[in-house]
């Protein structure tokens, strides 16, 4: 897997921020894994990493 942007790091810094104040925090280390996993998986059905990454924070974000 390409390393995340610095964009991206922070990105997904504040999306584990929303899940630990908004969720659970305890439920942060697995989030992070799924979107990791979901970011994985999008890419393996044909999205570049960017693509998958910007996906995968979108349904986050529309779930939260």
């Amino acid at each position: 897997m390409d390393p995340l942007s610095e964009q991206q790091q922070e990105e997904l810094l504040e999306a584990a921020r929303e899940i630990a104040h908004g969720v659970e925090r305890k439920a942060t280390p697995l989030a992070a894994f799924l979107l990791g996993a979901a970011t994985q998986r999008a890419i393996g059905h044909g999205r570049t990493h960017d693509e998958a990454f910007a996906q995968v924070l979108a349904e986050l974000h529309s779930t939260l």
